[in-house]
């Protein structure tokens, strides 16, 4: 009998297991002080996933991004960058000055990652993850900095939009507040 209990519990874990794969609760990520992150501590949060750059055309969307944060933050969303190198070399710092940078030019409070790959070979499993789920809008690679992925409040994409469409534009803030 305790066999059978064992076995139909391993059961029900493993079920639950592939039931949490298709969320970004199951990533451990470092953040920019190079401390491990697991995004289950954002679980029940309405999340924005942003790959970020310092010295990109898209760059002002910093200020964006902090305004929808400040604005929001209370309701349940987070913002989460992620600072990316892989287009055409506009995130070259470290952790360090990419910390210093969002903080003076643009008092970046949301949270802020270590620099990943969101592309290639060498890509981060979380971004392998979101460009891989399906969502009404689109799917595949990233194309650029500052590409969008809204995560609503049980860790599933729900919503990915590209680099142009800026934080504060209406199609964005809508589709947050329609989630929280």
């Amino acid at each position: 009998m305790k066999i059978l209990l064992i076995l139909m519990s391993g059961l029900i874990t493993a079920g639950l297991s592939v039931i949490d794969d298709d969320t970004i609760y199951q990533f451990n990520m470092k953040n920019i002080d190079g401390k491990e992150v697991s995004l289950e501590a954002y679980e029940g949060k309405v999340v924005l996933v942003v790959n970020v750059a310092s010295k990109c055309g898209y760059t002002p969307q910093y200020e964006g991004l902090q305004a929808l944060y400040e604005e929001y933050n209370d309701e349940g969303l987070v913002i989460l960058g992620f600072p990316a190198n892989n287009f055409n070399g506009q995130e070259p710092g470290s952790d360090k000055e990419i910390k210093k940078f969002c903080t003076l030019e643009y008092g970046v409070e949301f949270p802020m990652f270590s620099k990943v790959s969101v592309k290639g070979e060498d890509q981060s499993p979380l971004f392998e993850h979101l460009t891989k789920q399906p969502n009404p809008d689109f799917e595949g690679e990233i194309k650029w900095n500052f590409e969008k992925f809204l995560i609503d409040r049980n860790g599933k994409l729900l919503r990915r939009f590209r680099s142009n469409v800026t934080p504060l534009s209406e199609e964005l803030v809508s589709a947050v507040t329609e989630t929280l």
